[in-house]
This record gives C-alpha cells, sequence and structure tokens, in this order.
C-alpha cells in the first residue's frame, strides 16, 4: 500500500530476537516500525517495573525505533503498597485527575524516561467511568504533566470522542488547553456506541465525529504523523486505503483552511516526506526508533524531585478500591456512577474472555459454544492476577477440578492442553514423546484434572 512511511506494533506482542517477518520485511523497505506498550502501568501507584521497563528499550533497539509510546493509565492495582491482593485490570484504566495522581505520574514517567534508550510519548486513553471530585480538567492535567516532565503527547483524538460520549467532556475544550506543540504523533481509530455508552472497539470505520475532532487539532497544530489504529476484523485492501484517504483529506482541508503552529522536528517523520496514516498492529501477534537518547527531561524542567510515599500510598488505595469493585465484585467507591461501572466491569470480562480466547485459540476449540458463558462464570469469582495466559491455565484447571464437561473426548482434549502448557518447558517433539501423546489421548478418560494439593505431580489419563 503506498504512501505508509511508519507503522506502530503492539510492544507485549514482540519478541526481540524473533521478529515477525512482516516487520521485518517492512524495516527493509525503510518502514519505521514504533513499539507501543499497552502493560506498563505509568498512573499506577507503583513505581515502573524495571522488567517491564527493560523489555520496553529492548524491543525498541531491535525494531531502531526513534521513539517508543505508553498510556497515561494504570492497568493493576493492590499489592504491597496497600497490603491488599494484586489485580490486573487486563485493560487501561484512567488516573484520577488529582494533585496526587499528577505527581506520581510525573515521577513514574520521569523514571521511564531515564531508563528507555529512546524519546517517551504518552496517549491520552479512552475512558466509560469517571473519578469523582477531579482537580483537573484533561486539558489541564495533560500541560501540566508535559511542564513538569518535557514528555512528548500522543494524541488520540478517537480517546477525546469517547470521553466526549461517555463523560461529557467537550472535545474542543481540550484541544484548547493541552500543550499541542508537544504532539509526536496523533492517533485515529473506529468505535461503536450501545445504550449511550461509546466503544472504542479499534475493529469499525472512523466515524465523522472523529474526523471532525481530528480537522479541529490539524487547524491547530501541524501535526507529525496521523496513524490510523485497527487491531482487527481488517477490511479488504480498497475499503482500508479508502478509510486512510479520508483522514489524510480531513487533515489537508483543516490545513487549507486555518494557519496553523508548526512543530519542532520529530524523530517519527525524520525519514518520512509527509504526514501519514497507516493501520496499527501489523506484528501478526494477538491483543497491538534511535536519534535523540531518551534521556529523563528533568534536570531542565521544573518539577518535583519526588513523591513522599503517603501520596502513593493514597493513590493506591483508590485505585485498589476501584480496581477490586470492578473485577471482584467488592463494593462501589463512594463518588462512582454504580452503573457506568457496571457497565465497565461487563466490558472488562468480555474483553478478557476475548483475549484468553486469542491466547490460548485451543480452549474455545475443545469447548465449542460452551466456552465463552464457561469463562465469564469463571472470571466473576476470580480476579486475573497474573497475565492473560495464567488466565488461560487457571480457566482450565477450574473447568477439570469444579465443571469437568461430560464428553469424554472433550475432558481428554482439555486434559492434554493443561498438561501440555503447565509444565516447566513446551512438550517434547520427539517421537517417542509424540507417540505417548497420543496413546494418552486414546486412553480412556480416568482424569478429573489437575491436583489441588500436589501441583508437581500430576496424574495423567490412562494412568491409576
Amino acid at each position: 500500500m503506498p504512501g505508509i512511511d511508519w507503522v506502530e506494533a503492539v510492544s507485549e506482542n514482540l519478541c526481540p530476537g524473533h521478529l515477525p517477518e512482516s516487520l521485518l520485511r517492512l524495516r527493509a523497505r525503510g518502514v519505521t516500525v514504533v513499539p507501543h506498550g499497552v502493560s506498563l502501568g505509568l498512573g499506577g501507584a507503583e513505581r515502573p517495573d524495571e522488567n517491564r521497563l527493560a523489555e520496553l528499550a529492548a524491543r525498541a533497539e531491535a525494531l531502531g525505533s526513534p521513539l517508543v509510546t505508553e498510556h497515561i493509565a494504570f492497568v493493576r492495582a493492590g499489592g504491597g503498597l496497600t497490603a491488599s491482593p494484586l489485580l490486573e485490570a487486563g485493560h487501561l484504566l484512567p488516573v484520577p485527575r488529582s494533585r496526587d495522581a499528577l505527581d506520581v505520574l510525573c515521577e513514574n514517567v520521569r523514571i521511564a524516561q531515564d531508563a528507555l534508550p529512546v524519546p517517551l510519548a504518552v496517549e491520552n486513553i479512552a475512558a466509560l467511568i469517571s473519578w469523582p471530585h477531579e482537580e483537573m480538567t484533561e486539558g489541564q492535567f495533560l500541560y501540566e504533566l508535559v511542564e513538569r516532565t518535557g514528555v512528548r503527547l500522543l494524541i488520540d483524538v478517537a480517546n477525546l470522542h469517547t470521553n466526549h460520549v461517555n463523560r461529557g467532556e467537550d472535545p474542543a475544550r481540550a484541544l484548547d488547553e493541552l500543550p499541542v506543540e508537544a504532539i509526536a504523533y496523533v492517533h485515529v481509530a473506529g468505535g461503536f456506541e450501545r445504550d449511550g455508552v461509546w466503544h472504542d472497539s479499534h475493529a469499525h470505520p472512523v466515524p465523522d465525529a472523529v474526523l471532525a475532532i481530528l480537522g479541529d487539532l490539524a487547524s491547530r497544530v501541524d501535526p507529525p504523523g496521523v496513524l490510523l489504529e485497527r487491531d482487527e476484523d481488517f477490511p479488504a485492501a480498497h475499503a482500508l486505503e479508502r478509510e486512510l484517504t479520508s483522514i489524510r483529506t480531513a487533515v489537508a482541508k483543516a490545513r487549507a483552511t486555518a494557519t496553523v503552529l508548526p512543530l519542532p522536528p520529530n524523530p517519527i517523520t525524520a525519514a518520512a516526506t509527509d504526514a501519514t496514516t497507516t493501520a496499527t498492529d501489523l506484528s501478526e501477534a494477538d491483543a497491538a526508533a534511535s536519534e535523540t537518547p531518551g534521556t529523563s527531561a528533568a534536570s531542565d524542567v521544573s518539577g518535583t524531585s519526588g513523591v513522599s510515599d503517603a501520596a502513593r500510598q493514597r493513590v493506591g488505595l483508590a485505585q485498589a478500591a476501584l480496581l477490586s469493585a470492578l473485577v471482584a465484585g467488592t463494593p462501589v467507591p463512594e463518588g462512582f456512577d454504580r452503573a457506568r461501572l457496571a457497565v465497565q466491569s461487563r466490558a472488562l470480562l468480555a474483553k478478557r474472555a476475548d483475549i484468553v480466547a486469542k491466547v490460548a485459540p485451543e480452549l474455545p476449540e475443545i469447548l465449542g459454544a460452551a466456552y465463552r458463558p464457561a469463562f465469564v462464570a469463571y472470571a466473576h469469582a476470580r480476579p486475573m492476577t497474573g497475565g492473560y495466559r495464567r488466565d488461560a491455565l487457571g480457566f482450565a484447571e477450574h473447568m477439570l477440578l469444579d465443571h469437568a464437561p461430560g464428553d469424554p473426548r472433550t475432558r481428554r482434549l482439555l486434559t492434554q492442553w493443561w498438561l501440555d502448557r503447565s509444565g516447566a518447558k513446551p512438550p517434547s517433539g520427539r517421537r517417542l514423546a509424540r507417540l505417548v501423546r497420543a496413546a494418552r489421548l486414546r486412553a480412556p478418560a480416568r482424569f478429573a484434572g489437575p491436583s489441588r494439593t500436589r501441583p508437581v505431580t500430576r496424574s495423567v489419563p490412562g494412568r491409576g
């Protein structure tokens, strides 16, 4: 497809030593690839995890990327800081726009800047819920973040539209208040509305309302690049090209009718001839460069020298209470909209079921139509604590221990799937091992599932 100068790939879907052939072909053609992280949780109360930062840095270096991007969000809460169970959201959740949360976010961003080999840009997220008693608007929050850290912004105009529908926030006001000169690039995406709630799906065409916000932004500043996020349900090539053309047209019309603020040179477009659009997550994986050292800007911008443990704990307790209400059924914290939290909770369950089905596609194949209702029932009572792959194993264990399928063949297949994936290493590909596994599958099913009390010593179908 002509006119594609750069793409974005979800960082967590990539292994630096085994990049997908699609990305290698793109890089050989001179196409820049930007790793887009989704699990760092810069808005969380804890300091960024060193291992996650190292993994993000390794992906940037493997791709030769000029920058990396992440989100202004929290994705987990609880743990030692709050003396409560650690919970995973499996989704990007909004941080409260409070002074405490801003202080924590600024310090976390500076920690990430110091650990990364290239500059960092952070993205505003879409949200279904609002925090009560917020102290700043989104534009004010982003302005102070940039002022105190020097971080670049990845502005998602589709998320501004989502927050307009779901939280009543004015996109034009957000654009008025945010520092447009700090924009690294722009996201555009599609979604759908159901029962008055906008869902940012990344699987539907970009609506006119989002293109209008893009035009408003482009009338204020010349964006270095505009990227179409499309994670699944890709249309035919001609339909995708038509959508890219509509995005380019919206930007061109805005440029022609307004005097825009030129931005300083941006590393993402150093090799590009103009601001282009493309589709995200071209890594052929589930769920979706280096000119300037990514040193922290904290030394030459204003900001605090550190965040007190008390501030982190206050933010942590608030986030843990919200996440626990969403995924563990605890009482809704005071001031939140109960109906909207119920919508968010159902959305988290649906996303969790969908991603486990992608991470472990054999599970819906083995269980058929029973997979989804069985997984939702499982997830209602068991919050995610260790990521989607561990979630898939936990679900299989739950089915074998508590809800063993009545069909012998289904039970055998589910048992073998669990045995193959719950050990310390993948199943052997040697001929003898394959014959043993085949014999187990043909044997009568006398295995009810993994042992509750002896997780290391496991029974096998066909054995006593």
